[in-house]
Order: structure tokens, then sequence, then C-alpha cells
């Protein structure tokens, strides 16, 4: 292994930056060549089936059978002007990746001539069978068939020569299997409750309301020939040992500094592959911690810009090994330095242009933007343990709570001027008719909200949840993660309460109130009661933990722990309330992230395990034997007096003793209670022994592990270590 590690430095000093070449002078020169977008199906569809198509994206309605079968036709004239070969369902899985099953769109005829076909059925739906995936129990032996069905609000796209085609995938009695199809619900569900508060209070004109998402995504890159020398890396996405670079992030001089030439051309290819696929990548930079990245695209629409995302980090593995480096999305590769994320900036906007989350000019359009803001608080304060376990993993938990990523408490930063314009509210309306001084009041101090809050409003780090201007910014996502599991618990929580809203403000303009004045009426009433939700300092701070508790906010580290909120009767009666997810969908779910969780971590034990006992103790005691031939000499050329001389490499063997000694030790306990753990048949109950019990021994055997990397000669080291994976680009 120490020859592999020396091999991988060699190769390391010989890399090249490979220029990638860009499709065209001009990003709008090729923008969207690999997708059918709407200029496409104009040009390759009749103008029946282009009209039936768009009014079925705007509407959410079923494509036509007979239809179909013309929108195929086109799709397929398409995909063969670029040379593809086969078609697929794309769909998404609950296990954070992508799935594919290839079909070729040849057929042949009685006389043995081969054809291209690919019709209306081809594209509506298909049966993968797919029985592999976790399923939670909703697919027995028995009925194990799982169907994919055409997603017609995400457009279809090319890669590998592949049409690509974004579907839901259910199972054979209906349950949804995957994350787009409930994503595609809580979209529909925040959009009918939004619309009808605002066309119910604000604008009559208005038709839809839209979930919009930018993500940011961090990630680290490691050269190849490191990663391969590097088994924990390889198998489980994060270095299992290390002990810490000299130098980290301590000088925070990677942080926006100039990007290296060979990852910059890394991030170019990346540019020129996303902007053919539609992918409207706009921002990138280097990261906090060295070796670390991030790329950013513009706004869009919810379901689109999940499916994108998915998209981009499958692209940023495939194009990573044209440029010799591996990309890595787990939350905390690294011990020690920053983890990494994805921020969700989230917002929704009205099809005619106003953004539920913007300031206006006038103080009905900011009556808007407060009612929004307080139901966010709300139905977040209601439903933190729902939120926190729709972004909490395995992976996930290393990075929250430390210093870069939010604590597990979810709160929300406002800013100062919207703090105080919801205690301006608070403290003057009351459950009675207002007066006329109040009203005028309350009309002249709503109105002067700063349109823009971009400036006024900082940026607060620490919050898992902060306003930022114009939208919120859900820090806590993970980097790895489906943006959409996030996404369905935001948009349905938010849903909810705006239903849960508009019935009592109806109910007091039945009593007689003025819309304005129940409006009111019932902010005043959610301001207080959200208020605990709201935080705008250090979310970091060990003051914070005590004042969360003191406000009753819960902070749930464990994931096993923060997934109960799966199940609890009122997540449950939300979701099917706004039938996004039905009790026995959410039970599977409960059971397949404990699955998850248990897979991930009996993974990362078997690898620590194997590293340890063949690689990390044969490399000490190979040390440990040099430093014992070297005392045994000094011994009979010194005599008596080698004790003094050798003193230090005799306590040095005894130390390489004692690491050696416990880590053995660790390991076969570890092997003991890994198998108490798994003879537990309950998939929650043993999450839960493993997080308390075997997981534990991960960090402690690693102590020891590390403690042995700054004992040992550098020469006989098995593995790269830190400095080399983080400063080598």
């Amino acid at each position: 292994m120490a020859e592999l590690r020396f091999k991988a430095l060699e190769k390391l000093f010989d890399r090249k930056p490979f220029v990638a070449i860009a499709p065209g002078t001009k990003v709008s020169d090729y923008y969207g060549e690999l997708v059918f977008t709407d200029e496409k199906m104009k040009k390759f569809l009749s103008k029946e089936a282009y009209k039936h198509i768009k009014e079925c994206i705007g509407n959410g309605t079923r494509v036509d059978l007979k239809i179909a079968d013309q929108i195929a036709a086109g799709m397929k004239a398409w995909a063969l002007e670029h040379d593809c070969t086969h078609y697929t369902h794309w769909f998404q899985p609950l296990t954070e990746a992508t799935a594919e099953k290839h079909d070729t769109f040849m057929e042949i005829t009685p006389s043995g001539t081969a054809f291209e076909t690919f019709g209306g059925g081809n594209l509506a739906q298909q049966e993968p069978d797919a029985s592999s995936f976790p399923s939670g129990g909703i697919r027995a032996t028995f009925e194990a068939r799982g169907y994919t069905a055409w997603d017609p609000s995400s457009p279809a796209f090319i890669v590998n020569k592949t049409l690509c085609i974004p579907t839901i995938f259910i199972s054979y009695t209906g349950e949804a299997l995957d994350y787009k199809m409930p994503l595609l619900k809580a979209l529909h569900a925040v959009d009918k409750a939004a619309i009808d508060v605002i066309n119910s209070y604000f604008d009559k004109d208005a038709k839809k309301v839209q979930a919009n998402l930018g993500w940011e995504q961090e990630y680290f890159l490691v050269d190849e020939a490191l990663y391969n020398a590097r088994p924990d890396l390889m198998l489980c996405d994060r270095t299992l040992m290390g002990h810490a670079s000299p130098r980290n992030q301590q000088l925070e001089d990677h942080y926006f500094a100039s990007i290296p030439e060979r990852v910059a051309c890394f991030m170019k290819h990346i540019e020129y592959e996303s902007h053919l696929l539609g992918i409207p990548l706009r921002t990138r930079h280097n990261e906090v911690a060295p070796n670390q990245f991030e790329c950013a695209p513009m706004f869009e629409e919810c379901n689109l810009a999940c499916d994108h995302n998915l998209m981009l980090m499958d692209l940023m593995k495939r194009v990573a090994r044209q440029h010799n480096f591996r990309v890595i999305l787990h939350e905390k590769p690294f011990k020690g330095i920053n983890g990494s994320g994805k921020h969700n900036n989230w917002s929704l906007c009205t099809d005619n242009g106003i953004n539920c989350y913007a300031p206006g000019k006038t103080s009905r359009e900011n009556l808007l933007f407060l009612t929004f803001v307080v139901n966010t608080l709300v139905a977040l304060k209601d439903n933190q343990d729902f939120l926190r376990a729709s972004i909490l993993t395995v992976n996930n938990e290393h990075r929250l709570g430390a210093n870069e990523a939010p604590p597990s408490i979810i709160s929300a930063f406002l800013g100062s001027e919207v703090t105080a314009m919801l205690d301006e509210i608070e403290s003057k309306v009351s459950g009675k008719v207002m007066s006329a001084k109040v009203k005028s009041e309350l009309k002249l101090n709503i109105g002067k909200i700063p349109q823009v809050l971009l400036d006024n409003t900082d940026r607060n780090r620490t919050s898992p949840f902060a306003f930022t201007g114009n939208r919120f910014e859900f820090r806590a996502v993970g980097s790895s993660a489906n943006s959409a599991a996030a996404m369905i618990a935001l948009n349905s929580i938010v849903a909810n309460q705006l239903i849960i809203f508009k019935k009592e403000v109806d109910e007091l303009i039945k009593k007689g109130n003025k819309k304005d004045e129940a409006i009111l009426i019932v902010l005043r009433k959610l301001i207080t009661y959200a208020k605990p939700i709201i935080f705008n300092g250090n979310g970091y701070s060990d003051e914070w933990v005590k004042e969360a508790a003191k406000r009753g906010l819960t902070n749930v580290k464990s994931t096993p722990e923060a997934l109960k909120a799966f199940l609890y009767p009122s997540t449950i009666k939300l979701l099917e309330g706004i039938k996004v997810l039905s009790k026995r969908e959410l039970e599977s779910r409960y059971e397949i992230k404990n699955e998850m969780y248990v897979k991930k971590l009996q993974i990362e034990a078997r690898v620590l395990g194997d590293l340890a006992i063949n690689h990390i103790i044969p490399t000490a005691i190979k040390y440990q034997a040099i430093l014992i031939n070297n005392v045994t000499g000094l011994k009979e050329i010194l005599g008596s007096e080698y004790e003094k001389v050798a003193a230090d490499e005799i306590k040095i063997i005894k130390e390489i003793a004692a690491h050696t000694a416990a880590i053995r030790s660790k390991v076969a306990k570890f092997r003991a209670i890994r198998g108490k753990a798994n003879e537990i048949e309950e998939v929650d109950k043993k999450a839960l022994e493993y997080t308390k019990n075997v997981k534990p021994y991960l960090d402690d055997i690693r102590t020891h592990i590390d403690e042995l990397e700054i004992i040992v000669d550098d020469e006989l080291w098995p593995l790269p270590k830190y400095r080399e994976l983080l400063f080598n680009r």
C-alpha cells in the first residue's frame, strides 16, 4: 500500500490540465441543444400535439394517449437527429441516486428487416420492474412490479446517445417509490393553497403559484490516483481515518481565491456539458476548505431544479474522470475541515410576476409579503421535527452542528427590518375591530418595508432557514442529497399552513371584520405563536442551545431518532390531508431511511476493520520492528549506556504496542457489537442500536490510527495523507 501511495503521488506530479473544447463560441449558440425544449417541440410536433402538451404542462392534466403517439414520434425524430439508438425512463428511486434501463428504438419486421419505432405507450409508461430498489415493505415478492410514468413538465434530454425521459416510479399498487411523485403532489398542494389565499385577499388575476428553487452545490475534488489509494474514499465516499494536516483552512486563503488551473478546466467542462443539457449553471468558486468548490445555477421551477441537480451530480462524476479527478459529494469527507452542503434557496411566485417573499411598493403588496413570511414561520415551528427528518442522514450527521453548518435545531433568521415589522404588528393589532388610528399607523408602517431587502438583510450562515431578502435559504440540506426530499417537506408544510390561515381569516370576515383587519388579527396571533422559531443570533453558540431548549425547540442529532417524525400522527394527518403521501408511504420511507442508515454504517465498519487489521497494524509493526532492531544494535554497541540513548525509541515502541493492542481489541469488540445489533429484526430498533453502540467505535478506533500516523515513518505509511489529498490539485 505504501508503494501505491508514492506511485499515486508520482502520477499526480505529472498531471497536466485537460482542456475541453466548448461546443460553441457563445453559450447561447448551444444552450439546451440536448433538451427537447419548447422550440424543438414546435419544430417536431404537430400544432395539435404541441398545443395539447403545453396545456397538460400548464394545467397539470394527463396527456391523451392518442396524442402521446404524435409526441413520441416527434421526440424520436429529434433523438435520431442526434444519433440516439436507445431511450430510457429516467427516475429517482429512494436511494439518493437516479436510475435508468435502456431500450432500443429498433424493431424487427417478420421478414427480418430492422426499423426504428417509438410509440406513445413507450413514452407514457414502462414496467422496468426494478424490484431490488428499497420499497419499505410496499412491494412484496408476489407484487414486485414497478411502473414508471412520464412527467411531461420536465423535458426529455439526451445523454450518451440515449433519449432520457423523466418519470415517476410507482408500485403495482400505486404507491410512490420515488421522490418525484410526492414532490409533484407537494408542488400542486402549495400552488392550490397559495393561489386561494392570493385570489381571495390580494390579486384576483393570478392563476398559478410556482415554487422556485436555486440550489448551491458544494463538493470536493481529489486526484484519482490518490483516491484509488484510499479504499475508504472509494467505498464510503469519506475518509475513516487521517490525521489533520498542519495546514488546512485556518488561513482562510482558499475561499474565493484564484481557481487552480486543473480545477478551472474541470469547471469549464462541467459548464459546457450542463449548458447543453439546459442546466443554467452560473456561478463557480473555491469554497472554504482546501480542494472544496461550489457551483450554482439560476433559479428554476422546483421540480425541474431538482432534476437538474441530480443530472449535474451524475455529470460531475463522469466529467471528473476525464480530468483525472474524483468528485466527493459526501457531507463530511475529511475530519477537522468544513463539510459540504447544498443550500436550497426557495420562494413562491405567481404567474403574473409577484414574488410572495419580496416586499413591494405598497402596503397591500407588503401585507401579502408578511402573510407568506409569517405562515412560513408557523409551518416551520409546527413541523420542525418533520423538516429535520427530511434532511438528516448518516452523512449529514457529521456536518450539522459543526462550525460550518447550521445546527440540528431548526430556527429561522429574518433580519432586523422584518423582525421589527412583525413586532409592530404584534404590538398594535387586537382581536377587536381596529380603530382608524391603528389602521392608519399599520398601513403606513407596512408600506415602509424596503422593497429590496437584499442589502439590509444579513446572511446568517449559522441559521438553517434564513430569509435573504426575497426568499428563504434552507441551508441544512446535505450535498449528496436529492433536494426533492427537503422540498417535499417544505412545500407540504407551507401548503397546509396556508389552508389553515385562510379558514381562520374567512371565519373572521364572516363575523364582520374587514378583510385587511381579519388578515392582521390572524397574523398577530401567528406572530406571537411563531416567535420561538425566530432567532437572529449565532446558531453555533452554546448559549443558543440552552435558549432553544427554553423556547421548546427540539435538538435531535441522531438520524434514527429524527426519523420518528415521519410517523408522528400530526405528520401523517398533514400529508394525507393534502394528498402528498399516505400513511403507508410514510411508513415505507421511515423503514427505508433507517435501513439505509444501518447499511452505510455497516459498510464503514467493515472498511475500517479491514484497513485497521490488514494495513495499519502491519505497517505499525513493521516500523516497530525497525526501532527494535535499532535499539538492539545500540545495546550491542553501547552496552549499558544504550538506555539513555534509546529512551525515546523505546518509548515509541511502547506507544506503538499500546495503540496496536487497542485497535485489535476494539475491532474485535466492534465486530461482536455489530453481530448483536444485526440480530435485531426491526430495522428502526437496529438503527438506534447502531447509532448508540456501533457508531462510537468508528471514532474510537480512528483516534488510535491517527496517532499511529504521526508516529510511523512517513515512507511506510500506506494511505495518502490529508496534506496530499487536500493540497494537490
